[in-house]
């Protein structure tokens, strides 16, 4: 998955401005205790972030 993509699923679930809030503000223990922008900055696959986002947020399957 590129990062346009998992940008794009984001805000599609999320809206977004409350996508870009949580990128940027919400920690999550499953990405090291860091956020979705740091988690991507460090390298981390787009698909495993988006996985996290889905697992933190209870995304239903069909929208995964």
């Amino acid at each position: 998955m590129r990062n346009t993509v998992f940008r794009r699923l984001m805000a599609d679930e999320f809206g977004e401005v409350r996508a870009e809030t949580i990128a940027r503000d919400h920690v999550l223990s499953s990405l090291g205790g860091r956020t979705v922008d740091e988690a991507l900055e460090a390298g981390q696959e787009p698909k495993e972030v988006w996985q996290a986002i889905c697992d933190a947020f209870d995304v239903p399957f069909e929208r995964r």
